[in-house]
């Protein structure tokens, strides 16, 4: 019967605090031993890749492959055929992609935007600004990428450039989120 005291004790304590020491059956000295349990934090995950030749493309990649849910993509140049290819393949798995591209795009040369309107990803330019400078993806709502690298072979192989995989950080993605849902809104598909 002690033991049960002592569990409701507990019980109470991580509940009530201090509020639970009036009660009349527990004893003054069970709280003394008794500590609130420490919050657990998500475990955050950052990688860091840098180019040139630093695995930022194979990185990219391998994200894209593992997507299960979603994919959403801001780029400013978008060249690259083996993310582009990894983009599509996404979408014929059942995952819901969405692109948006600067409006440079529309007349680059090896631009992927020709590339992924025709295998039907939704694709949408982003006329508003000078320049739509971002270079992210936010995969299955968990994972975020984005820093210096375009998604180019020009980035992998020449550029000095950085990448960011991010997990663990659901405030964060919320926010980068919220962004791409603002440039989606005022970009043309």
């Amino acid at each position: 019967m002690e033991m049960q005291k002592i569990a409701i004790t507990v019980l109470f304590s991580m509940l009530l605090g201090a509020a639970a020491s009036q009660l009349p059956f527990v004893p003054t000295s069970a709280f003394a031993k008794v500590e609130p349990a420490a919050a657990v934090a998500p475990k955050s995950d950052i990688k860091a890749y840098f180019s040139p030749n630093g695995g930022c493309t194979d990185a990219i990649v391998a994200q894209l492959d593992a997507a299960k849910v979603s994919v959403d993509v801001q780029a400013y140049s978008f060249t690259s055929a083996p993310i582009a290819k990894a983009v599509v393949d996404a979408k014929d798995r059942g995952v819901k992609v969405r692109v948006i591209l600067d409006k440079s795009q529309e007349t680059e040369k090896y631009s992927s935007l020709t590339f992924l309107h025709n295998a039907g990803v939704p694709t949408w330019v982003d006329h508003k600004h000078a320049i739509a400078h971002n270079k992210i993806m936010i995969i299955d709502g968990k994972t975020l990428l984005t820093g210096s690298f375009n998604f180019t072979k020009n980035a992998e192989k020449s550029n000095a450039e950085n990448l960011l995989v991010i997990n663990g950080q659901p405030e964060l993605i919320v926010e980068y989120e919220k962004n791409f849902e603002k440039h989606l809104a005022h970009s043309d598909e």
